[in-house]
């Protein structure tokens, strides 16, 4: 419950700010390529799909706060076993912005755990409490909009921070690449 309370307080603070601005908001969706660093892990291709909001603080300063889920995890080793990470993911990122429509972003991510499990053939097992609720990271990255239209396309590396395994033991961290594409409802400059 508490995850869910964080999860909401986050989402109420973006919106407040979403309307105290002259702002953009979007749509964005892609593939995620992820794993988890530091253990016998392998890639793992997911999606990701949500909202963002874009604000211009200048003329090339841009704040792009985001919430999205996120099917994140990794193969385990060399079996055929997957391991499922599921995030409601809150990145803000800062950006800079070129007259040409590329920008270069860079900031902090918060990830929240909505479920977790291991599938192997036929056999699902939950193990949501082996990770915990909460992932800090940091996104870098670029983008391009066509202003005109709206359209961008957008790809990140995002690095985890925190250790997400509840075993003092381990010290996994997630990591991917995540390519996109968004669109901005009535775009402005």
């Amino acid at each position: 419950m508490k995850l869910y309370s964080i999860g909401l307080l986050v989402a109420f603070m973006m919106m407040g700010t979403l309307n105290a601005q002259n702002i953009n908001v979007g749509i964005k969706g892609g593939l995620n390529s992820f794993t988890v660093a530091n253990g016998n892990f392998d890639q793992k291709i997911g999606l990701h799909l949500g909202l963002l909001g874009h604000i211009h603080v200048t003329d090339n300063f841009g704040l792009q706060p985001e919430i999205y889920f996120s099917a994140q995890g990794a193969k385990i080793g060399n079996s055929s076993t997957d391991l499922n990470l599921d995030y409601i993911n809150i990145p803000v990122l800062f950006q800079y912005m070129f007259d040409n429509g590329f920008r270069l972003q860079a900031g902090p991510q918060l990830g929240l755990l909505i479920g977790a499990n291991t599938v192997a053939g036929n056999t699902t097992v939950d193990v949501k409490n082996d990770f915990k609720s909460i992932d800090l990271g940091v996104a870098i990255g670029a983008s391009y909009i066509h202003t005109p239209s709206g359209f961008g396309v957008d790809a990140r590396y995002n690095i985890g921070t925190s250790n997400i395994s509840e075993f003092a033991s381990n010290d996994y961290k997630n990591q991917g690449l995540q390519l996109g594409v968004f669109y901005l409802f009535k775009h402005r400059n």
